[in-house]
Parts: C-alpha cells; structure tokens; sequence
C-alpha cells in the first residue's frame, strides 16, 4: 500500500479505506460505543476524538496513524472512538463495512480537525444522536446482507429503550450535590 508520492505516504486505497470509515463515523457509535456511558468519555481536553479526521500520531484524532511505524510496510491506523462495552462482533463487522464502503466510493478522509473545503464530521454527543444517524446512515451495513434491516432496527428499538430508561433515573451524583445523600 506504499505511495510516497501521496503527500502523507497513504496509497489511495488506505486513504479510501480511511475516508469511509471517517464518513460512517457517527452512525457506526451506535455500534461501538452502544451505552449511554459510552460517550462521556469522548469530550474535549482528554486526548479523545470529537471529529472525524486522521492524523498522524495525534491523539485526539478519529483514526491516528502511529508516530512509531519505521517504514510505511508497518503502517497500521487505530480507531479509537470504540469502547468496551461494543460487541466485539458487531463492531468490527461494521468498521470494515464502512472502510469497504470508502474504497468502493473512493472516498477521501478530512486530515484536519478544521479541514479548508471538506465539512467537519463531528462525532455524536449521546447514545441517542448515534442511533439516530444509524437510523440515516445504515445502508452501507445492509446492502451486503450481513446486517439484516430487520436487526438494526431492533438493534436501534432495544437501545433506544435503554437509553431512555437511564434517562428516567437520577444519577448518583445528582443525588449527592442537590439531596446529599
């Protein structure tokens, strides 16, 4: 996959590849990071994404290329919005759908946090913001048959339910700064 005439050494197909799963970034949250938890940790100022873009050895970027790599033959990229509550299967089956998906559509990924032309892909704030842009942004998922619509709509039925459930609790917290308890 070497291109060193690519301005930063990506051959086309990883900059495709890259690009889709940049693009798909905010309904695939709804598949690997699927708690309300998931997504306190995705805030500003803690070296975690908050947009899609990729970089090289950047932690606050949705994809970052490794500052260690010796030679582009060692190239590897880290996704690191997922957490460990995804299921691992679904997850996975679904970040290379999306990265399939770019090279299909030949789609090219935001290398900046403010790109100049492209619009900032920003990732989802909630779990409900999530499941409401896989509700958008599913066919990539569908049209190869592995993910039946029949499931992602359940899928978005089930977490909905959660999230609406957490929504209808206090949080302990709340009930120790206001109730002291």
């Amino acid at each position: 996959f070497d291109d060193t005439r690519a301005k930063n050494k990506l051959s086309k197909l990883d900059q495709y590849y890259i690009g889709g799963i940049l693009v798909h970034t905010p309904s695939l949250c709804a598949l690997t990071n699927p708690s309300t938890n998931s997504f306190r940790r995705l805030i500003a100022s803690f070296e975690t994404p908050i947009s899609a873009f990729f970089s090289f050895a950047d932690r606050t970027a949705a994809i970052r290329i490794p500052g260690y790599i010796k030679s582009w033959q060692e190239l590897s990229i880290e996704y690191r919005i997922p957490d460990a509550t995804a299921n691992p299967y679904f997850a996975l089956a679904a970040i290379l759908l999306a990265g399939l998906d770019g090279v299909k559509n030949k789609i090219i990924p935001n290398d900046s946090p403010q790109p100049k032309t492209n619009k900032v892909i920003n990732i989802p704030r909630t779990l409900n913001q999530a499941l409401a842009e896989l509700k958008n942004d599913h066919n990539y998922l569908t049209k190869t048959g592995i993910f039946p619509i029949e499931l992602i709509n359940v899928y978005i039925q089930a977490k909905e339910k959660e999230a609406e459930s957490v929504a209808q609790r206090p949080h302990p917290f709340e009930c120790k700064l206001y109730y002291g308890c």
